[in-house]
C-alpha cells in the first residue's frame, strides 16, 4: 500500500480554527488526521504540503521510518508548526493501519487496559469574570454528569495581578468549589501566565480548595522556573502540553517534581511517540493527562490513547461545549456520560468525518484565542476587535 495524495480541509471553529487531513492510498482506505494550532492552522496546513516529498509513494505503515523522515531527515528545528504537520500524517497513517486490519489503534498501541476514559469538561466558562456567574455554569457543568473541570479565573493576568484582581481569581475559585461541593476534581488554568514568586503566592492561596492539579503556572520554556514551583507548590503542577520532543520531557521527568504530563498528542508528532512518553512517565511514577483543546479528531485519537496507557490519568474534553455543528461534522463523535466517554472498538481512530459538510463553516483568521486580552474566556462571543475579512474554505491536496 502507498500513500498517494493528502487533502486538507481548514475549518471555522469559533474559538480556533481546525484543521483536519485525508490521508489517501493506492488501494482505496484512507486515514484521517488533525493538524489544528491555534493562530498557525493555515501555516499547519502549508507545512503538511511542504513535507509531501516525505511520505508520498510510502507505506502507511512504516510509521517510525515516516516519523524519522519527517522531523530527522529535513533537519529542521520547527516546533509545533512542525511536529502538528508530522502529526496529522502520523495519525492518518495510524488510521490507516486499523482499517486494515480491523482493529481500532489501541489494540495496535498494546492492547485496552480500560473501556472507558475519564474525561474533564473544558470550555464551559464562557461568562463574565463574576464569582456567581462562573459557578452557576459549573452547576450545569456538575449536573450534566462530570467529575471534573478545569477553568482559567486569572483573567489577562501577565507575570504579576494586583491584589484586587488576585482577590476576584480566588473569590472565582471558591465560588466555583462551593458550588459543585468537595466530590468535583477541580483543575486550575494557569496559561504560562506567571513568574515563580506569583505563581507559588497564588498556589499557596488555592492550596484551601484541594485542586487536583495547577496548570501551567509559569513558562514552559524555562523548566527550571517549572521545577522550583512544583518543587514547592502545595498544590501538584501539571505541564507539558507546549513540549514538541520527548526530549524536553526527559529533561522535566529527571528532577522528579511534576508528576502530571499532559503531552499534546499533535505538537509530539502523533500516537506512537505519545504511547513513548507514557512509558517514560511511568518509570518516575508519573501518570499522563492528554492535552485536547483541538477538535474532534484529536479527541477521538485522544481516547485510543487513554484506553491503552496503563498510567493514565484524564482527558480534557471541550466536545460537549463546542458549537452543535461539531457534533455533526462527525459520524460518531464522543458523547460524555457518567464523566467518562466509550472508547470505540470501530476499525482505526473510531470515526470519520463529513468531508462534504466541512465547506459549510469556513475558516476565519479571527478565530483564534488571545489569552492576554480582557473578556478572552468568552472564547469568541465578544472578543475585543472589530470583525476580520473571512477567508473561503478551500480544499487543497498534494499528489506525486
Amino acid at each position: 500500500m502507498k500513500i498517494t495524495a493528502a487533502r486538507t480541509y481548514l475549518v471555522g471553529n469559533p474559538w480556533k480554527n481546525w484543521l483536519f487531513v485525508r490521508l489517501e492510498t493506492d488501494e482505496g482506505v484512507h486515514g484521517i488526521g488533525e493538524g489544528t494550532l491555534n493562530a498557525f492552522s493555515r501555516t499547519v496546513e502549508s507545512a503538511i504540503h511542504e513535507l509531501s516529498d516525505e511520505y508520498l509513494g510510502a507505506d502507511p505503515a512504516q510509521i517510525e521510518l515516516l516519523l524519522q523522515r519527517m522531523v530527522r531527515d529535513v533537519y529542521t528545528e520547527g516546533g509545533q508548526i512542525h511536529m502538528s504537520a508530522v502529526a496529522a500524517i502520523e495519525v492518518a497513517c495510524w488510521d490507516i493501519l486499523g482499517k486494515v486490519q480491523g482493529k481500532p489503534v489501541h489494540e495496535l498501541l498494546g492492547g485496552r487496559v480500560r473501556d472507558r476514559v475519564r474525561v474533564y469538561a473544558n470550555g464551559w466558562y464562557r461568562a463574565e469574570r463574576r464569582p456567581e456567574l462562573v459557578a452557576d455554569r459549573a452547576r450545569e457543568v456538575a449536573a450534566r454528569g462530570y467529575s471534573a473541570m478545569k477553568f482559567d479565573p486569572f483573567g489577562a493576568a501577565y507575570r504579576v495581578m494586583d491584589r484586587r484582581e488576585e482577590d476576584l481569581s480566588i473569590e472565582i475559585v471558591a465560588a466555583v468549589r462551593q458550588a459543585v461541593g468537595n466530590d468535583i476534581d477541580l483543575m486550575i488554568e494557569g496559561h504560562s501566565r506567571f513568574s515563580v514568586a506569583t505563581a507559588l503566592r497564588v498556589a499557596e492561596r488555592l492550596a484551601e480548595f484541594r485542586p487536583a492539579w495547577f496548570e501551567e503556572p509559569v513558562p514552559h520554556q524555562n523548566i527550571g522556573a517549572m521545577v522550583a514551583v512544583a518543587s514547592r507548590s502545595p498544590v501538584p503542577v501539571a505541564t507539558g502540553e507546549s513540549f514538541t520532543s520527548l526530549h524536553q520531557f526527559a529533561d522535566l521527568l529527571r528532577h522528579d517534581a511534576v508528576h502530571i504530563l499532559q503531552p499534546e498528542p499533535l505538537f509530539l508528532g502523533g500516537l506512537w511517540r505519545t504511547r513513548i512518553l507514557a512509558g517514560m512517565a511511568d518509570a518516575h511514577y508519573a501518570v499522563v493527562a492528554p492535552h485536547n483543546a483541538q477538535g474532534p479528531v484529536c479527541s477521538a485519537l485522544s481516547a485510543q490513547l487513554g484506553a491503552c496507557i496503563p498510567n493514565f490519568y484524564v482527558q480534557e474534553s471541550f466536545d460537549e461545549f463546542n458549537e452543535s455543528w461539531s457534533r455533526e461534522i462527525v459520524d460518531r463523535p464522543m458523547v460524555q456520560q457518567g464523566g467518562h466517554v466509550t472508547v470505540s472498538d470501530a476499525p482505526g481512530i473510531g470515526i470519520d468525518l463529513d468531508w462534504e459538510r466541512l465547506a459549510s463553516y469556513p475558516y476565519e483568521r479571527q478565530h483564534l484565542l488571545r489569552l492576554f486580552e480582557p473578556g478572552w474566556e468568552m472564547r469568541g462571543d465578544a472578543l475585543p476587535g472589530g470583525p476580520v475579512e473571512a477567508v473561503t474554505l478551500e480544499q487543497h491536496e498534494v499528489e506525486p
